[in-house]
């Protein structure tokens, strides 16, 4: 069944979330700044946000539902899936403590430091693990038809937001993977993310304090 899905999308998604807890530790360990006062204001604080909530609740919504399905019955496989939404759940509190943070005047950038410290080391391993652990069970078990609604509605979730988190999504991957994940892009999308969002995204200085979107 893994000849029938590809999951270059998701993989690109991984590799971004990557690349933004990158610019995240950047933001709250550089001695020249106010790290609470840039990520409050910082378009990439809120991008970071917008796209880990819709890969989120896409997973939860319609990727570990149909997967749970298909393997009814193999206990060791479904712990996997337990396991995933577990890691889910406990990542989403900590970006909301982050925020808190954010919007106390009397927060610190130490407090910043731990919660973000918090964020990058359950991120990292949450997609790690996934790779590792769920990918497998996604490739053997699941249809081509499921991996395409779960594509719809990880697609629905970006919604009006598509014009900086396409160009935001592909942002340093190499051509050949640019041009799989636009293939199956309506023509004007695609000419759309070409002419106009990618220069929009590129003028954005998404980690600096005054640019939130």
């Amino acid at each position: 069944m893994s000849d029938a899905i590809d999951l270059t999308a998701m993989y690109v998604m991984h590799d971004a979330l990557r690349r933004e807890l990158a610019h995240l530790d950047r933001v709250t360990t550089t001695a020249d700044h106010d790290p609470c006062r840039v990520l409050a204001t910082a378009a990439g604080w809120q991008l970071f946000k917008k796209a880990l909530h819709a890969h989120h609740t896409a997973e939860d919504d319609a990727l570990w539902p149909p997967l749970r399905h298909r393997l009814a019955g193999r206990p060791k496989d479904l712990v996997v899936l337990e396991v995933m939404e577990a890691e889910h759940a406990v990542i989403a509190p900590v970006i909301d403590a982050i925020d808190a943070t954010l919007a106390d005047p009397a927060a610190d950038a130490l407090r910043l430091g731990q919660l973000t410290d918090a964020l990058a080391c359950g991120l990292a391993g949450h997609l790690s693990h996934e790779e590792d652990a769920a990918v497998p069970l996604i490739r053997r078990a699941l249809t081509a038809e499921q991996w395409g609604h779960f594509d719809q509605v990880h697609a629905q979730r970006i919604g009006r937001d598509t014009p900086l988190l396409l160009p935001w999504l592909l942002d340093g991957a190499d051509e050949p993977t640019v041009a799989k994940v636009l293939a199956p892009l309506p023509a004007p999308t695609c000419a759309a993310y070409t002419a106009r969002w990618v220069p929009a995204y590129t003028a954005l200085d998404r980690w600096s304090a005054g640019t939130a979107v």
